[in-house]
């Protein structure tokens, strides 16, 4: 082991070498003490995951050498990881705590470094998540890895120009899966729904076998990419792979709920997003179970969906995760529309993200602020991006202002691209198309 000397800097002073040393001692003692906690095993499935392995593997690692950076890092990527497989977003507060070992044992490690770029985008902290991958960068502007973490933030902070280059040079240093699925997901916010398909079946293809949450994951936005395309068919058969490959999958199963609400087997569509909130409680599959519960007249148990929404976003709420997803529940069912405006609004300052710009845009709508709506709503369109939500309220803003013949085109639109795009809005564009 490599002892180092920690000197304490204080206001106007510095803390002598042998009071340093004592420090040390006592820090490392509770290092080791805390470590220890990072070791308890997870509940795991009843086979292990490619993130189950991963861990305990680290976990291994930091038995064998705990004074050593590697192996906490390993453990973060690990927690990371498994909360993607599993949604459960408090893993991420886990792999945060694995690389504050790391520092402690190594400051500003390199592979800690581009690993807290990577936590800070999971917490929706994009800038500080930029400047920490540019630092990393800097120090090895051959790591093609470091890319991924900045196109990602970039496309979250609206750059779009700059996560196009960035994701240009990804590519050019090593095209794989990752730099493949950015590529489409760049393609897809530009319009280019045809172009999204092929670089999202190229990841795909390239992903790990050894990872199979991450075929899963590519099968499940590869089909949504088939579904504005107007292939439907083709899309659930990309569901049904990534639940093989991957089963319970919450993004499959929320997935094939959509299909099958769309397949007008409403049924179906209720099983598969109760077995996704088993899983997963995120807001999105809750609110469209409610809507669903609406939809069918069972209030009651629609009632009791949105009950959970409200609680699952306001504890998102407190750390900023699901703000702008709380502000689109609020204005999509009309309530606390103030409160929702200035969620919006205060997301659209700190982001210049389309749909931050989208969901302010849907906001002032809500609260009869219709000018102010269209300015909001023509920068979510800047991309010509061939999302149905945003070409639906982009046609119920225009008619609001008086574009009756725009906005009957931008809901004719939507409609094409799903006609099941929204549980309950879809009904209000065709019952807006007629009244028109």
């Amino acid at each position: 082991m490599r002892r180092r000397f920690i000197i304490i800097v204080v206001p106007g002073m510095i803390i002598g070498v042998l009071f340093a040393w004592i420090v040390f001692a006592v820090s490392e003692n509770n290092t080791r003490s805390q470590a220890s906690e990072l070791l308890q095993p997870i509940k795991a499935a009843d086979q292990a995951t490619f993130a189950d392995k991963n861990i305990r593997s680290a976990q291994g690692a930091i038995e064998k050498q705990p004074d050593d950076p590697k192996g906490y890092n390993l453990l973060a990527n690990a927690f990371m990881l498994k909360a993607r497989e599993t949604g459960d977003f408090s893993l991420n507060a886990r792999a945060e705590q694995s690389l504050q070992h790391s520092f402690r044992v190594e400051p500003n490690n390199y592979e800690g470094k581009k690993l807290q770029a990577a936590l800070l985008l999971n917490f929706h902290k994009f800038p500080e998540a930029l400047e920490t991958a540019q630092q990393a960068l800097a120090v090895n502007p051959k790591d093609f890895s470091i890319y991924d973490m900045i196109v990602d933030a970039l496309v979250e902070m609206g750059d779009y120009q700059g996560a196009v280059e960035s994701a240009q040079k990804r590519v050019d240093l090593r095209p794989d899966t990752a730099a493949y699925s950015r590529i489409s997901y760049l393609r897809s916010l530009h319009g280019d729904t045809n172009g999204s398909i092929e670089m999202m079946r190229m990841a795909a293809e390239s992903a790990s076998p050894s990872n199979p949450e991450g075929i899963a994951w590519c099968r499940v936005h590869l089909g949504d990419e088939l579904v504005n395309a107007g292939k439907p068919t083709e899309a659930e058969r990309e569901y049904d792979l990534a639940l093989f490959t991957f089963p319970d999958y919450h993004l499959a199963l929320a997935a094939k709920a959509r299909s099958r609400f769309a397949a007008g087997d409403s049924e179906n569509a209720i099983a598969f997003y109760k077995r996704a909130v088993d899983r997963v409680p995120l807001p999105e599959y809750v609110t469209a179970l409610g809507d669903l519960f609406t939809k069918l007249g069972r209030m009651d148990e629609a009632k009791m969906q949105y009950a959970q929404v409200e609680f699952i976003e306001k504890a998102g709420a407190n750390s900023g995760t699901y703000s702008r997803q709380l502000a689109l529940f609020w204005a999509d069912h009309d309530i606390r529309l103030d409160e929702a405006l200035t969620i919006a609004q205060r997301e659209r300052s700190a982001r210049n993200d389309i749909y931050s710009a989208d969901v302010l845009a849907w906001c002032l709508y809500k609260n009869g602020r219709f000018p102010e709506a269209k300015v909001a709503m023509d920068d979510a369109l800047r991309l010509g991006t061939r999302d149905p939500r945003l070409l639906f309220h982009a046609g119920m803003i225009s008619i609001a202002v008086g574009e009756k013949e725009a906005g009957a085109d931008y809901l004719k639109k939507a409609l094409t691209i799903n006609p099941s795009f929204d549980v309950l809005y879809a009904d209000t564009a065709r019952e807006k198309l007629k009244s028109l």
